[in-house]
């Protein structure tokens, strides 16, 4: 501690992802409002904003925000018809939601002095639980009993499906867990490297390598944050066509 603190060379890359409250104070309850939650609500406007202010005005010849709000609207309308077949559309504006949601966190936390709140297990974990129990509520539902029928892999031989269907079983229970991991991890692999990389900004003999490090590193997790969206939307999509595919009926 003393040699970093002559030095001036400290690097604590896991500190940007403490959840602190906003309005001062140690303890974190429920109902503390953080800046997981401020963050979380910028991205809320921010979304709001795009798609509700940016095509107010219907133009034929749309403006800049049109024009991406009505790419991204495109783009995964595209997506859930494609994966999820016709019967899936009509559950496109909760995954249109949560493709936003996701891909608004992961660019506002590159912003300087910003949170990620995609890097928070807890927030993933949520998306990922509402996506699991969603689907399989749904299953149920639309299929009945014959839901539980996409365990029995009928095409194996009989003596085998038995261990085929609990090998079934737990990995569609363990997909939330996955689900959710993948995207917090990822994220907050990604800016700690960058924020340990930083670190060694303090040394003016490798600045030059370090600045230009971060920058590519920077337009790297640019491209993570989209890959990572459409990644759990792509998969939200591929779980929802179990439950509503007609491979049940």
């Amino acid at each position: 501690m003393s040699e970093e603190a002559t030095t001036g060379f400290q690097i604590h890359p896991m500190d940007q992802f403490i959840v602190k409250p906003l309005f001062g104070g140690d303890h974190v309850a429920w109902y503390t409002v953080t800046n997981v939650t401020l963050w979380m609500a910028i991205g809320v406007v921010l979304i709001a904003a795009l798609l509700m202010l940016g095509t107010r005005r219907r133009a034929i010849v749309p403006s800049r925000s049109q024009s991406v709000a009505e790419l991204l609207y495109g783009f995964v309308h595209n997506m859930v018809e494609e994966v999820t077949g016709h019967e899936g559309v009509k559950y496109f504006p909760y995954i249109m939601t949560l493709f936003l949601f996701i891909l608004f966190s992961n660019v506002l936390g590159l912003l300087p002095l910003s949170y990620t709140v995609t890097s928070h297990v807890a927030v993933t974990v949520v998306l990922a639980l509402m996506v699991f129990l969603g689907v399989t509520i749904l299953g149920f539902v639309k299929n009945g009993i014959g839901f539980l029928g996409m365990f029995w892999v009928t095409s194996a031989p009989l003596a085998i499906r038995p261990v085929l269907a609990l090998i079934e079983i737990i990995s569609y229970f363990v997909r939330p867990v996955s689900h959710s991991i993948r995207l917090a991890g990822n994220m907050m692999a990604g800016h700690a490297v960058i924020k340990v990389i930083a670190g060694f900004a303090s040394l003016v003999v490798v600045s030059p390598v370090v600045i230009g490090s971060v920058t590519a590193l920077y337009g790297l997790e640019m491209l993570v944050a989209v890959v990572q969206a459409y990644v759990f939307t792509i998969l939200t999509c591929v779980y929802l066509r179990d439950a509503v595919g007609g491979a049940h009926h």
